[in-house]
């Protein structure tokens, strides 16, 4: 009998978080190795990793690989796991809401980097384009479609998806959905369902937003400075 999968990360969200939501959402119990200092990190990149591919600062460990590229394992464990579509048609579908999530996700996810004085300004920001840029689209989806998931009738890596940006958004500003009575159904649909609802729960594996102190640890051991929010967010995400 294969092993549970593993996990080698730093000790917070950043990319592997989507990993751990597609993980738990399909039941799958799994491992992590967490490194907390650059040594640790370097250690990594290496040893298990030295001859994959160049900038990737996650694995997994599954199935006999290790698996690097985030959205590569993302397809990887969504089309394992049964959570990736019937057919190709559904796959496009899943494939292009969540293709059209990332950048939300992205501003969000490193939102806790801004430096004091541009934390107003950039909270402004993604609360904008959440509101008029990537909620809209999904409250109509869901009316266009007309079932309880964004592709055919039984959960996807896109309903998956989105229910974290829609937390993600919420953690910025808790009425955030109003104005989207759908989305609102599906929030609590979704969370409602077992193995998500035991992952939305205090003592999961999952992680908290960024706070002082990890983000401290993050700068040490990816050697970024904070600040580059919206500027420099291609070379923030590319190292993280």
């Amino acid at each position: 009998m294969a092993g549970k999968p593993k996990l080698h990360y730093f000790n917070g969200r950043g990319r592997m978080e989507s990993i751990r939501w597609l993980l738990a959402a399909a039941g799958v119990e799994f491992e992590e190795e967490l490194f907390e200092t650059r040594e640790e990190f370097e250690k990594l990149i290496q040893g298990e990793k030295k001859s994959l591919f160049p900038g990737q600062n996650s694995m997994v460990e599954i199935d006999g690989m290790n698996l690097v590229e985030t959205r590569a394992i993302l397809r990887y464990l969504a089309a394992k796991y049964d959570l990736y579509g019937r057919n190709i048609q559904e796959q496009a579908w899943i494939d292009m809401y969540v293709e059209a999530l990332k950048d939300l996700s992205d501003m969000i996810m490193f939102f806790p980097l801004s430096l004091p004085g541009e934390k107003a300004m950039n909270l402004e920001y993604i609360l904008q384009r959440a509101t008029t840029r990537f909620f809209p689209v999904y409250e109509k989806a869901l009316r266009d479609h007309g079932q309880d998931f964004l592709v055919g009738n039984r959960l996807s890596w896109a309903d998956i998806q989105l229910l974290e940006v829609i937390l993600m958004a919420e953690e910025c500003k808790p009425s955030v959905l109003t104005g989207f009575p759908l989305l609102q159904e599906f929030k609590a649909r979704i969370s409602c369902i077992p193995t998500i609802h035991k992952f939305l729960q205090p003592g999961s594996q999952r992680k908290p937003p960024l706070d002082e102190g990890s983000i401290e640890t993050v700068k040490n051991i990816f050697r970024f400075e904070r600040g580059m929010f919206l500027k420099n967010m291609g070379t923030i995400v590319a190292e993280y």
